[in-house]
């Protein structure tokens, strides 16, 4: 029986304890979820039939601050996932020192058979059934995989009506109207983007000779894509849920994303105009997609994509994590040994939250930034973070992904040390 993906991310905490210095109460404290819940959700369908939908909430640690999360709606959404998600979430947030812990949330369902009416009867029922769970002082949500501002709208709307009061900081990724932030929905990929053409550099890597390929054309892949594009990096292979295209001399990846937006599909293209011309280009799979002999991989997918099984036909120099999780344990071995490096998905995707924090602060003081000042602000904590990383790591000689977790350790150590230790009480240590 394969093992579970709590167990598997919980793994990357015991190897990086061995490159920072924290009490055992800390660490012990750190091996379990806070508080987990799990609630039926009743559904009347547009039929007049009822479903029931079973919907999930983590909270795996709040000693820096309330929980933060998304919640995404998926077909494979377990407690086993939420919990692992979370997990990530707590070390993403002490990474990037963000005044919060790590929450997750999910409905298991495939969003796509359910009409715009039932999925707000079911967003709506979400919130009813965990509203005692959550509040902006206690755990915030945001969008996720198959989720998004529409979702969160309804979301925070329900948990104004129960509590009888507006409460905008209680959801992150709203409509611009409700309370949302400015560049929320393009924070995860834009967030990517100053992490790999921060980074990328120190490896000799100029944009012009630099090959890329994206696992998961969604919204952060999309956008990450399309920065890295737009900055002169030959990005040559993208995909979605239903396969990818490859083209040697590079995609337009523009062209592409306002073909996907109104056909919900990819084709490789070019536009000029109103005018859109197919480009000769090869259909790929997307275990073809990761494969490619290219210089950047970046899964932004879904987790657990490069497992033991497929890690060693992985021929990219340096993989950027965008999804949550893509690289198994075991499959982190197989690319070490290979010399491939892991930038991991604690830091590269952790643009989303950086800004849902923004959002959440700007809901709180009813001042809200341009657009410029979000993107300034992002930039500044993303390469902030990415430098330490990377220093941690030159200077112990440890993967990016060991140093990134003992940085969020060491952080995390420290706040969980100061309500007091075993070492405290036990008069070792003055008071």
């Amino acid at each position: 029986m394969s093992k579970s993906l709590f167990t598997d991310a919980s793994s990357r905490l015991e190897r990086a304890l061995k490159y920072v210095s924290i009490s055992d109460d800390a660490i012990e404290r750190l091996k379990y979820p806070k508080a987990s819940l799990s609630v039926s959700i009743p559904v009347r369908m547009d039929n007049g039939t009822l479903r029931i939908f079973q919907g999930y909430r983590v909270r795996y640690d709040d000693t820096r601050g309330p929980g933060k999360g998304g919640v995404r709606y998926h077909p494979n959404v377990s407690i086993d996932e939420v919990q692992s998600l979370a997990f990530w979430m707590t070390f993403k947030c002490a990474l990037l020192d963000l005044p919060f812990g790590g929450a997750k949330g999910g409905i298991t369902l495939n969003p796509k058979e359910l009409s715009k009416a039932e999925l707000e009867r079911l967003s709506r029922g979400y919130i009813e059934g965990i509203a005692d769970f959550i509040g902006p002082d206690i755990d915030i949500l945001a969008p996720d995989v198959y989720t998004n501002e529409m979702i969160m709208g309804w979301m925070m709307d329900q948990y104004s009506i129960i509590q009888r009061k507006i409460s905008p900081a209680v959801v992150t990724g709203k409509p611009l109207t409700m309370g949302g932030s400015r560049g929320r929905d393009t924070a995860t990929g834009t967030g990517a983007f100053h992490v790999i053409n921060s980074l990328l550099p120190k490896l000799d890597k100029k944009p012009a000779n630099t090959t890329v390929a994206v696992q998961g054309f969604g919204n952060a892949g999309a956008v990450v894509a399309d920065l890295l594009a737009k900055a002169g990096y030959q990005v040559v292979a993208v995909s979605d849920s239903q396969g990818g295209i490859y083209r040697e001399k590079g995609l337009d990846i523009a062209s592409i994303r306002e073909y996907k937006q109104e056909h919900r599909g990819i084709t490789a293209i070019y536009c000029e105009g109103t005018v859109c011309n197919i480009v000769e280009h090869e259909a790929i799979s997307n275990e073809e997609l990761l494969a490619l002999d290219v210089d950047v991989l970046i899964p932004a997918a879904l987790e657990n994509q490069i497992t033991a099984e497929n890690a060693d036909r992985v021929r990219a120099k340096y993989i950027f994590e965008v999804a949550n999780g893509p690289t198994t344990s075991e499959a982190d071995r197989i690319l070490d040994s290979k010399g491939i490096l892991v930038f991991p998905d604690i830091l590269v995707n952790a643009g989303g939250v950086t800004v849902s924090y923004f959002e959440w602060v700007q809901n709180r003081s009813g001042l809200y930034w341009r657009l410029n000042e979000i993107n300034e602000r992002l930039k500044e904590r993303m390469v902030t973070e990415a430098e330490k990383v990377w220093s941690f790591a030159q200077e112990f000689d440890i993967s990016l992904r060991n140093a990134a977790y003992a940085q969020a350790i060491a952080r995390l150590g420290e706040a969980l040390d100061a309500k007091g230790t075993r070492d405290y009480y036990q008069n070792k240590t003055r008071a």
